[in-house]
């Protein structure tokens, strides 16, 4: 009888108790988590699953299958923060189950292990299991049809007939365009292409199993589009489109930045992963032809999605996360190789001190800064960031522990770097890591978000038994609908700002704009009944 694996469970155990735990504690955050979760919200509403909607208007951005998981999770839950972000909290423990899997599938268990510590002891990668967006389940199919794909060519060369992987890679590529859309499909297939350039004279012969991935993957794609234009027609197939090409070209929502924009997020947003995993691009002839071909893979999905979303004019942090998967599995694999050729590696070391003690500053000093805000609020010009930055928040100086602690980690990480202890090094990192982001997110992220929004949250939440309507002015927000539980408008014309300014409102209308705002220009006298934090509230009474 075989033995069962205890590593899984305790994988499955741990990765819960991280993922799960307070990811209700704060309100969602704008604009991607609440646009999801109130576009799942007003699917439970409208009972209209078809089609994504926001503002009980058609969403042409995004396709539905990540709002029909919160949905579900709704239905269970209830509507709140935490059944949003609990489809994010589920991926990551499969996430790192698979990693696991995988890991002890292509090379052995102590592999895999490294490579689950690599993703869940980074700090985006930690983060984004415990948010309500879509991206750690996109990214989760994506890399389950890379790595599908991976086992046809590893079983073909083993003369093992294994066309069922091309199946399931298809499946997966075509789950991914239905959670986020076409780059899913363009990401996995540009990478698949790539590779076989690269292994032309061991692959040129499966051109044919190619083809038949490319169709089958278009064929699931196509299944919500197919629905979606026979029950509605084709313009907001031509809506999804059109965005999809804005995105590349212009710098959508204002979200801009330079070329380099997401080799500094990643560089940073992965630590410690990012650095052990920059000295594995050497060439290593050591492995066996199954572990070659998965680390190309993993090196051309990191160039690939780099590449296009350097390119891409809009530039959002989560758009280059589908690369935690590969620097997390480059550092495992470094690690993993320097077990039987440790040697001193002062650069390594170097780079570890630099990058991780600037962010262990970073997090020491914020808090410092907020406790001595005098220093240096008169010289803010910008009225909402001054006003913002004089809400009530509790400071103290023992917030800033948490930096020293992780510097604590850093060092010691440094010291055994220098002993030749590398493995020890990073699994010190890594829990360093692990333990730090949980203490950001439970007591420093709740003090941050009275600062961004609460004001406003509580606003709304505070008028959601009302028969009214609220909209916001000056800027852009999904919280009001969410907050509010805005009802679906009973009159049409309500959808429009500006019958709510100057048409013949039925019921009050509130409006809530930044302090920034000038109130003058909408000329309509509304009458001001609270100010908070940066935020001015407005009634206007039928």
């Amino acid at each position: 009888m075989k033995k069962t694996d205890s590593n899984y469970f305790i994988i499955l155990i741990v990765s819960a108790l991280l993922f799960i735990p307070f990811i209700g504690h704060i309100h969602l955050f704008d604009w991607d988590e609440i646009n999801f979760a109130e576009s799942a919200r007003e699917m439970l509403q409208t009972g209209n699953y078809s089609i994504v909607q926001i503002n009980f208007q058609p969403f042409w951005e995004k396709p539905p299958l990540f709002i029909w998981l919160q949905a579900f999770s709704m239905t269970i839950f209830g509507v709140n923060e935490f059944a949003a972000r609990f489809p994010d909290a589920i991926t990551g423990i499969a996430t790192l189950l698979i990693l696991y899997s995988i890991g002890k599938k292509f090379f052995n268990k102590s592999f895999g292990l490294l490579w689950v510590l690599a993703y869940g002891g980074s700090l985006l990668p930690h983060i984004y299991f415990k948010s309500g967006i879509i991206d750690p389940v996109f990214n989760l199919f994506m890399f389950l049809a890379v790595y599908f794909y991976t086992l046809f060519l590893t079983k073909n060369i083993e003369h093992k007939k294994s066309i069922a992987y091309i199946f399931i890679s298809a499946l997966f590529i075509g789950l991914s365009v239905l959670t986020k859309g076409p780059v899913g499909f363009l990401i996995v297939i540009m990478t698949i292409i790539i590779f076989h350039l690269f292994k032309w004279n061991e692959t040129k012969k499966l051109w044919k199993e190619f083809c038949l991935l490319v169709i089958s993957s278009i064929a699931v794609s196509l299944v919500w589009f197919i629905i979606l234009t026979l029950q509605s027609g084709t313009e907001i197939i031509q809506q999804f489109i059109d965005y999809q090409i804005r995105l590349f070209r212009t710098e959508d929502a204002g979200h801009g930045g330079p070329f380099y924009y997401h080799f500094i997020i990643l560089l940073f947003g992965c630590f410690p992963a990012s650095i052990f995993a920059l000295f594995s691009f050497r060439k290593d002839d050591s492995t066996d032809k199954r572990q070659q071909y998965f680390k190309l893979f993993m090196l051309i999905l990191l160039f690939v999605v780099l590449i296009i979303f350097s390119i891409v004019k809009t530039k959002i942090v989560h758009y280059s996360s589908m690369c935690y998967f590969p620097i997390s599995f480059l550092c495992a694999y470094y690690i993993y190789k320097q077990k039987t050729e440790m040697n001193k590696n002062t650069l390594l070391s170097i780079l570890i001190g630099v990058i991780g003690l600037a962010i262990a500053l970073s997090v020491a000093i914020f808090p410092v800064s907020l406790l001595n805000k005098q220093w240096y609020i008169d010289t803010i010009k910008d009225q909402f960031t001054k006003a913002v930055l004089m809400a009530p928040v509790s400071w103290s100086y023992f917030d800033s522990i948490t930096g020293i602690i992780f510097a604590g980690f850093i060092i010691i990480s440094m010291v055994l770097i220098q002993k030749n202890k590398l493995q020890r090094a990073f699994i010190t990192l890594a829990f360093g890591t692990i333990l730090v982001t949980q203490i950001i997110l439970i007591q420093i992220t709740p003090k941050i978000e009275k600062y961004t929004q609460s004001s406003a949250i509580e606003f709304y939440q505070s008028i959601a038994s009302q028969d009214c309507y609220v909209e916001v002015l000056g800027f852009k927000s999904y919280a009001q609908l969410f907050y509010s539980l805005k009802k679906t408008p009973g009159r049409p014309e309500s959808l429009d700002k500006e019958w709510l300014l100057h048409g013949k409102i039925d019921k009050p209308v509130y409006f809530v704009t930044k302090i920034s705002y000038n109130i003058l220009q909408t000329g309509v006298p509304l009458e001001k009944i609270g100010e908070k934090n940066g935020f001015v509230f407005y009634r206007r009474n039928p």
